[in-house]
């Protein structure tokens, strides 16, 4: 059993997608997970793929940690209940907004005198397009922030256990408080959000020749837009505050783009234009890197491949074995072709070195 920072038994109230990877990934390190959701089949589910057993109020063991995977509209609520339900637990949140949620607990007139202290609300920056217990995976929150947002009363035992659970998940750990994470999130979680949605919305009425001419470009910035449209509202309505500013700046910039449009040869529209398009440069490039490193540069060889099974697995074991480390990964299918093309990602002093080495394992590398 691998070395861990909890010793449970670790109550998980909500077994979807975050609830049931959860469960996964401290169960896999031996740590006793019990599982409570409002729907028996998914709690049956998240039981069945070995994300702990179903809590038994009569007898099962009281739980030294209690997370609450629920949507943000019912997480106040569950905290509140799993507080005075636990009184000897820390109880924490994974709800994608803080602010709402504590003000909520904070003017709760059913939590007695310092139970609140043994609250903590967390956010753990991972998820996936799929929801639902069957989507779960133990490894989602590796490498991934999860944000500690200790309130002032928070007792610095509970502190220490919020911690411990991200640690043990694979994950780092970042402090904030309530309204430090929603700005924040609000930045580069929920509004591009947003932006993907309203780009996929103006798809629907587009002629099926014109989508069979997409590439990667589209695929990439409309990714998120498949998810789950529930969440999101609950999402973007207790996060509406921290939106609405961002929003306004995206407004001014669109209405400066489509002035410049209208007359693209007016004097300066072609400056204005490069502004805009180099602001948009500058913004990307301050995006973290790998792991959370400061960005950088990586050069990219494309590999042509044939479209059947196994390929892409034999290329990345090849490059595995030539023992150049793999930096990113993009595959893009060529439309009414039977070969598509990997991206392989690599530090620039080892790109030559790979192209011959691919080469001479007889794969096709464009120059």
């Amino acid at each position: 059993m691998a070395a861990t920072h909890l010793t449970g038994p670790v109550l998980v109230i909500g077994t979807g997608l975050l609830g049931a990877s959860v469960g996964l990934g401290l169960s896999r390190l031996g740590i006793p997970v019990l599982l409570s959701d409002t729907s028996p089949t998914a709690q049956q589910v998240a039981q069945d793929i070995g994300a702990g057993t179903v809590f038994d109020p009569a007898s099962s063991p009281e739980p030294a940690l209690v997370v609450v995977a629920a949507p943000p509209d019912v997480t106040a609520g569950v905290v509140s209940r799993a507080l005075r339900e636990h009184p000897t637990a820390t109880v924490v949140d994974i709800a994608s907004v803080k602010t709402s949620i504590l003000r909520a607990l904070e003017t709760d007139p059913e939590l007695g005198h310092g139970e609140l202290s043994r609250y903590v609300g967390t956010h753990p920056m991972a998820g996936r397009e799929k929801s639902g217990p069957a989507a779960a995976r133990g490894e989602l929150f590796t490498a991934m922030p999860w944000v500690i947002c200790a309130h002032p009363g928070t007792g610095e035992h509970s502190v220490r256990t919020a911690e411990a659970l991200a640690i043990d998940l694979g994950a780092t750990v970042h402090r904030m408080d309530a309204g430090e994470h929603d700005a924040a999130v609000a930045l580069v979680s929920h509004f591009p959000q947003i932006a993907s949605s309203l780009l996929a919305s103006r798809l629907l009425n587009a002629p099926a020749h014109a989508l069979g001419l997409a590439g990667n470009g589209l695929r990439d910035t409309t990714r998120i837009a498949a998810s789950d449209p529930r969440l999101w509202i609950q999402i973007l309505s207790h996060n509406a505050p921290e939106l609405v500013g961002i929003l306004h700046g995206l407004r001014e910039d669109l209405n400066r783009l489509i002035s410049t449009l209208e007359d693209p040869a007016a004097p300066g529209a072609l400056l204005d234009l490069a502004e805009l398009m180099g602001e948009g440069n500058a913004g990307q490039a301050r995006i973290p890197g790998k792991h959370g490193a400061p960005p950088q540069a990586f050069a990219v060889v494309t590999v042509i491949v044939d479209d059947r099974p196994g390929q892409i697995a034999q290329l990345l074991a090849d490059v595995a074995d030539i023992g150049v480390n793999l930096e990113d990964l993009r595959m893009e299918h060529s439309s009414g072709h039977k070969v598509g093309m990997v991206e392989v990602s690599v530090l620039p002093g080892r790109s030559q070195e790979l192209m011959e080495a691919l080469t001479e394992r007889s794969w096709k590398v464009v120059q």
